[in-house]
């Protein structure tokens, strides 16, 4: 039962008469409900103002008019199959987007819409259900971005499910699902319940993960339904007190981790490990669609035949066994990995599109411009406003000027000051000697790219994080002046913040450790200041022509500076 008390709360009641749900709102002068045409059920004051609100407090459905505000998630209701991962799905607000993930710790992000430059407004941002689509915005007038919803021809709701998936479905008659908003790139293989505890992922079927030296360390929870994931075969047991030297055997003396995520970078020095103390499905690396290579090392119980031996030799010998996957890095985990290599592939995509410099052209005044032609939406569309907002009203010697710009329907046309010795890397990476700079040229170029990190950190009325700093975003005037260009990865923070959270940008290489942390500092384009090195040494970073323990430019300048051999590298 339902019931408007005298004092003004809402409660409802169960069979017995006791209170299962209630408004709290109890003495604060109640006087009257609605429910709107919207289905917003809110209660009024004797002024006819809002005291409390469904709208407001949000469980697992949106309606059209509805708010997700910061700081306000979607939980889906219990699971009548799958009781293990209730109430860890959520889908979230915050400052920075929103994002649907897995409340362990660390939370393991499946899915995540970012807004770029979060804190221009002093609004916060927020999303809405308004017919077409799914809207987020940064403050009450400025639509950023919007993930497509079919028009209405009825009434619709969206419901996030207990696997994950936020479904919009439609009056038909009959409720019908109309569409699936969270299911994208990867399809169903990036839920993180998909197959269940350690079921692995392979276009849309489920399977455990093999075997190892003859030994079978998990089987399916149920034959029948390989969905509900996979189960040890042996119970998990932990050592304590191990030197840490590997990935994973950190793994194996932290008795909370349950499995370390190896991701390969393009040499060892670049790798990332990750340890995570819940487990929920894996897949397969597709080498189509994602361009990383990890491998997981998941821990299990050692089966030994004979007599237990209780030496410390012996003990240190039977540490717990891995598991490889497949010959390419085999086990991907989704929940965590999955949307740094998402964003990765798209930004790969996105520079295809972004670096497509269209031959100079030349004004009516007869100076000579360069323009930069991006063609599309999404990624590219943040890109183009990014470029505008930040270099667009900014000027120092040692930033390329942008000089105009043209938006029409999807078509972004940037124009530039014409840069006649174009960008640094055909100077540094020659193969010939007709592209040589000599000691004092590059000396000269060096101190332009400090000058301009230093003014977009330090003297701009926002500090700029540039978040793109390589050689082919250094552009050389006549005189070899050195300017940075390209912001269209670029961020802006206020002068009072220290730190801001971010998704992933840049190039592998020139990525400052910061980035495995939540939140980065204006410092992390300090750390492309190895394009320093390249400057000095004439090679890039990773250089996959020479000998194997050569390939890594700064691993190469550790071991000559300790063999005090460093002029062996220089250029």
């Amino acid at each position: 039962m339902l019931e408007l008390t005298s004092e003004g709360d809402l409660i409802l009641k169960d069979a017995d008469g006791t209170v299962a749900w209630s408004t709290n709102t109890s003495g604060k002068s109640v006087v009257s409900l609605n429910l709107t045409d919207l289905g917003n059920l809110v209660l009024f004051d004797k002024n006819n103002l809002t005291v409390w609100q469904s709208f407001s407090q949000p469980t697992d459905s949106l309606v059209p008019g509805q708010m997700l505000k910061v700081g306000q998630r979607l939980i889906p209701r219990v699971s009548g199959t799958n009781w293990t991962v209730d109430g860890m799905i959520t889908l979230s607000m915050s400052s920075s987007g929103l994002s649907a993930q897995m409340e362990t710790s660390p939370p393991q992000i499946y899915y995540e819409y970012s807004i770029d430059n979060p804190n221009a407004s002093n609004e916060s941002p927020y999303v809405e259900f308004v017919n077409g689509s799914l809207a987020l915005f940064s403050n009450s007038t400025t639509n950023v971005s919007v993930i497509s919803v079919p028009q209405a021809s009825s009434v619709q709701y969206m419901k996030v499910g207990s696997d994950g998936h936020l479904r919009v479905f439609e009056w038909v008659p009959g409720w019908k699902e109309v569409a699936d908003l969270l299911t994208g790139y990867l399809g169903d293989c990036a839920y993180p319940t998909v197959c269940g505890q350690y079921g692995i992922c392979s276009n849309g079927q489920c399977s455990c993960p093999a075997s190892s030296g003859g030994t079978s360390y998990f089987k399916q929870v149920d034959n029948r339904q390989p969905s509900l994931g996979c189960s040890e075969n042996v119970p998990l047991s932990y050592l304590d007190n191990i030197d840490a030297s590997t990935c994973k055997e950190t793994c194996m003396k932290n008795s909370s981790c349950k499995a370390a995520i190896f991701q390969f970078g393009l040499n060892p020095t670049s790798s990332n490990c990750y340890l995570l103390s819940e487990m929920f499905s894996l897949m397969n690396i597709d080498k189509s669609k994602i361009f990383y290579n990890s491998t997981a090392y998941l821990k299990v119980q050692n089966v030994t035949k004979g007599a237990p031996n209780t030496s410390v030799d012996n003990r240190r010998s039977n540490r717990l066994p891995v598991i490889l996957g497949s010959s390419v890095g085999a086990l991907f985990v989704v929940m965590f990995l999955i949307v740094v290599t998402v964003l990765f592939v798209r930004k790969r995509d996105a520079n295809e599109a972004e670096e497509e410099y269209l031959d100079q052209g030349t004004l009516f005044d007869s100076t000579k411009v360069a323009v930069k032609h991006l063609d599309g939406f999404g990624q590219v569309e943040k890109s183009f406003l990014a470029e505008v907002e930040t270099i667009g009203s900014i000027h120092h010697v040692n930033l390329v000027r942008l000089v105009g710009f043209c938006a029409e329907k999807s078509h972004r046309l940037l124009i530039y000051e014409y840069m006649p010795n174009e960008c640094l890397d055909k100077w540094i990476f020659h193969k010939s000697n007709k592209c040589v700079l000599d000691w004092k040229q590059r000396n000269h170029i060096i101190l332009d790219f400090a000058k301009g990190l230093n003014y977009l950190q330090e003297d701009c009325k926002q500090k700029i994080l540039h978040l793109d700093i390589k050689p082919q975003n250094m552009l050389l005037d006549g005189n070899f002046n050195a300017k940075i260009a390209d912001f269209g990865l670029s961020k802006l923070i206020d002068r009072d913040q220290s730190q801001v959270i971010t998704t992933m940008r840049g190039i592998p290489g020139y990525l400052a450790p910061e980035w495995l942390s939540v939140a980065i500092t204006e410092k992390v384009d300090v750390y492309s200041g190895l394009v320093i090195l390249e400057i000095v040494c004439g090679r890039r970073i990773f250089d996959h022509s020479l000998d194997q323990e050569d390939i890594h430019l700064p691993s190469l300048f550790k071991r000559k500076a300790k063999e005090e051999q460093l002029l062996d590298i220089v250029d």
